[in-house]
């Protein structure tokens, strides 16, 4: 049964995003949903949100449908209560990160007209006639991205590559980079936001546009720096070089410098671990600007191509490596 929003007023937030609105204590929508309280709240943080007093009414019927769907996953033997657990904390992290970006670009369409700012009923308006546009797209993209990783996942199976590590992650020898701007902090401080934004912007057009074209798969962008996988090291190794010359080709990006490292990854929520993506991230450190360092793992799965030179380098002590051996990675004569 459906709850009845509260009051005739000017309808909120809450009832144009989800459909109703607050009208439930977090203990209601546990009871609702045939779920333990306590596994409700645990779900609840999980997600992200914030904590609230059990007694207050900020909860709508669509955080019990939610919650339900929760739980036909867990009875189906999709996932576990300890997985769904973990699956709720990776789509909250990555989900707010979205609802952030959504909102500053609703704030900024609001900027650009020049007339009066619309009154909060008009905005909640025009929230309500944009939200299936929006839903429309962000399925697409996932649907498209859930096509990629299932025929993935199906020419594992027959080639019997991965090993599983734990609910939801798996392992496979990949080749991970990090690619960071050189000076990023020095060239802040000159910087004003608008200036920044856009060099942050070029940055990541660029980087996701080399690691697309070389068939591998931004990560995630911290910063000034990205993180990327790739599943054979040649992939990793055109990325990194393409990435030092695109950045050099750009007046208005800084350079760049990148570290690769090949070996098992676990792939977990979304994100990677491991010896390789650490040690990646120690060559970025210590690697000169425009230069791509490789470790051993990835310079011998390069060795002998005529499209790659290798040049070993002096062993350096990095933090967790008391003597990385960086190679130091170019373009050979024949892909010049």
């Amino acid at each position: 049964m459906s709850a009845e929003p509260d009051g005739a007023g000017p309808r909120s937030i809450e009832e144009v995003l989800l459909g109703g609105g607050r009208v439930w204590t977090r203990r209601d929508v546990a009871v609702r949903a045939g779920v333990r309280f306590e596994r409700a709240v645990q779900v609840w943080r999980a997600l992200g949100f914030p904590a609230v007093d059990d007694d207050a009414r900020v909860f709508t019927d669509a955080d019990v449908e939610a919650l339900r769907a929760g739980e036909r996953l867990i009875a189906a033997g999709l996932v576990t209560e300890h997985s769904e657990t973990m699956m709720a904390r990776a789509l909250g992290h990555h989900l707010s990160r979205l609802a952030d970006w959504q909102v500053d670009t609703l704030r900024d369409w609001l900027g650009r007209d020049e007339g009066p700012l619309p009154d909060r009923d008009a905005l909640l308006e025009h929230m309500a006639a944009l939200l299936p546009e929006i839903e429309r797209v962000q399925r697409y993209v996932w649907r498209r991205h859930l096509v990629a990783y299932a025929g993935h996942l199906l020419s594992e199976a027959q080639e019997e590559e991965e090993e599983e590590a734990g609910p939801g992650a798996h392992v496979r020898d990949r080749a991970v980079g990090f690619t960071d701007m050189v000076g990023y902090t020095r060239m802040t401080r000159g910087l004003d936001g608008s200036e920044l934004v856009d060099v942050l912007d070029r940055f990541e057009t660029m980087t996701g546009d080399a690691v697309a074209e070389g068939r591998g798969q931004v990560v995630k962008t911290i910063g000034d720096e990205v993180l990327f996988v790739c599943d054979a090291a040649a992939g990793a190794a055109d990325i990194g070089l393409e990435l030092a010359a695109r950045a050099q080709a750009d007046p208005k990006l800084p350079q760049v410098r990148t570290g690769l490292a090949y070996g098992p990854v676990i792939g977990r929520f979304g994100d990677v671990y491991g010896a390789a993506v650490n040690i990646a991230a120690r060559l970025t450190a210590v690697a000169r600007p425009s230069s791509v360092l490789v470790d051993t793992a990835l310079a011998g799965e390069l060795a002998g191509r005529a499209a790659y030179t290798l040049r070993a380098l002096r062993p350096v002590s990095v933090r967790g490596y008391s003597r990385l051996r960086p190679v130091l990675l170019r373009r050979g004569r024949a892909a010049s």
